[in-house]
């Protein structure tokens, strides 16, 4: 069940969408087409919503903190970590800077690779006045090295269904990576696909994470179920 706001201080219930929380971090699956934190557009933010959804669920009279390590893009789905500590906070931001948090994409795509399996090592310029990445020779003004490894899941007649693990942590990075490969992402215009998808988003997922807890010192391991609209992927969840 999604959130929508029903009336003054009524709220449909997110539950279904938290995949863990507790008294130091909470872990969410977000949709297409919500955003992380704000921005210029104006519109209400996952990190805002929440707030209010918690001091309504936990008749909080206070203010509630829930601070932001990482985001997603707004078209993309999965799974996004808030701090509800400011010391979680610092504790997850530092992981994500040094890449102890190990995170899988699912990208369905369409077309298949050539190879089953393997890693892309390329060169990207982010054109900020576009908001896009492009691959370029290696030295070029403002290039940035972008690894990451991949793995065909499952394939239909039309799409291909891709694991992606990122060893960099570039703009757009598996967007540009997989339509150079040759396997452009479901409904996303920007990199050549052919048509959008009806929600406005685009078919890339973060499905899974892990990570010790910042707190707990435990090792955790998340999964994000990938939205509705995907379909025909039972045989692989």
């Amino acid at each position: 069940m999604e959130y929508r706001r029903l009336g003054p201080g009524e709220y449909e219930d997110l539950s279904s969408r938290i995949l863990y929380e507790d008294n130091h971090i909470l872990v969410f699956n977000k949709v297409p087409g919500e955003i992380v934190q704000g921005d210029k557009t104006g519109d209400e933010c996952l990190a805002e919503t929440l707030k209010t959804y918690i001091a309504w669920r936990d008749s909080k009279p206070g203010k509630v903190y829930l601070g932001i390590p990482h985001r997603l893009d707004r078209p993309v789905s999965g799974i996004v970590v808030f701090a509800k500590t400011s010391k979680a906070l610092s504790r997850l931001s530092e992981m994500f800077r040094t890449g102890d948090m190990h995170k899988t994409y699912w990208a369905l795509c369409c077309g298949a690779p050539a190879n089953e399996a393997g890693e892309l090592t390329d060169w990207l310029v982010r054109n900020e006045k576009i908001n896009k990445s492009f691959i370029s020779k290696p030295g070029a003004t403002g290039a940035k090295e972008a690894r990451l490894r991949y793995r065909l899941i499952g394939k239909t007649d039309r799409y291909s269904l891709i694991s992606v693990q990122l060893l960099t942590g570039r703009h757009h990075q598996i967007r540009c990576q997989l339509a150079a490969m040759g396997c452009v992402i479901k409904g996303d215009l920007k990199y050549g696909a052919p048509r959008s998808n009806p929600d406005g988003g685009i078919c890339l997922h973060s499905r899974e994470i892990r990570f010790i807890h910042p707190v707990k010192k435990e090792e955790m391991t998340l999964l994000a179920p990938p939205p509705s609209s995907w379909k025909g992927l039972e045989p692989y969840l």
